[in-house]
């Protein structure tokens, strides 16, 4: 059997509070509202493999890219203190390339959000020139924000 991926579609997030990640994703990052699906019964947990799971989502647009937002109303028995660091296993990142990334670290600061680490230049190989740095969106979710070099 052979088959070829077609695209990638969106990348999705787990989140305590949608409206508060919109606050984020929308807000602070620029992604555009484009529909809030709720989604229950067998549809819901067959497709997620999580018996009894109701799930509020929020589809957010933008970069060419769509972020769908998911705040699971049932089951109440998930695990919500996890803090994984980018150096543990099942730790996902989100890379967004950025034109201006001290204009978008200042946005974030001033929306009360910041960086855990603060912005480095890569000084070898292909990127070199590019100015990295993660933030964390309210739950912890890692985003990398890349400049690109100046040509």
């Amino acid at each position: 059997m052979s088959f070829k991926i077609l695209a990638i579609d969106h990348t999705g997030i787990t989140v305590r509070n949608l409206e508060r990640s919109l606050g984020f994703w929308r807000d602070v990052l620029g992604f555009e509202l484009s529909h809030t699906p709720h989604h229950t019964g067998k549809l819901a947990s067959e497709v997620t493999g999580v018996p009894g799971a109701e799930i509020k989502i929020a589809v957010l647009k933008g970069y060419r890219h769509k972020i769908e937002l998911l705040e699971y109303v049932l089951p109440n028995d998930r695990k919500e203190d996890v803090d994984l660091r980018p150096c543990d296993l099942g730790h996902v990142h989100v890379a967004l390339v950025v034109d201006d990334l001290d204009a978008v670290m200042e946005k974030i600061a001033t929306s009360g959000w910041k960086a855990p680490g603060s912005p480095q230049t890569l000084t070898a190989g292909p990127n070199a020139g590019k100015r990295v740095v993660y933030v964390r969106d309210p739950d912890g979710t890692t985003i990398e924000l890349m400049q690109p070099p100046n040509r």
